[in-house]
């Protein structure tokens, strides 16, 4: 007469080798994963703050456009301050350079964090004044 083997006996389980395998795989993947992640938390934040960078200086330069429309001249001398967006403080410089055309100026707003020397964006426009051309 043979003897059956219970269900129990026949049921085949993990080794103990096979479970450290798994786990150490899992030990090498999951640091990787939080590491490319915080990596990707790290690039959003920056885009964020150059895009919010990019408003300020878009808003300077709105601004400034709005100045030579009304006064017919662009303000001499190179500026500079502070703005608020996002509930951050920004600051911004306009420097201004000549050109080789007659009348025009070409204006550099660079836009960081207050803290910061180095803008984190930096918008570059060509202005004439208003007025300019109306003599001849």
């Amino acid at each position: 007469m043979m003897m059956r083997a219970s269900p129990l006996s026949q049921a085949r389980g993990f080794t103990l080798v096979e479970v450290m395998v798994a786990m150490a795989i899992v030990a090498v993947a999951l640091p990787a994963l939080l590491f490319s992640l915080y990596q990707q938390l790290d690039g959003t934040e920056y885009l964020r703050d150059r895009t919010l960078a990019s408003w300020v200086a878009a808003n300077k330069l709105s601004e400034l456009q709005l100045v030579v429309a009304s006064t017919g001249e662009i303000p001499l001398g190179d500026l500079s301050g502070e703005a608020r967006l996002a509930d951050r403080d920004w600051q911004w410089t306009i420097a201004q350079l000549p050109t080789e055309l007659p009348g025009f100026v070409r204006v550099e707003i660079g836009v960081g964090f207050v803290d910061q020397d180095k803008p984190l964006h930096t918008t570059v426009a060509f202005l004439t004044p208003a007025n300019a051309g109306k003599n001849r």
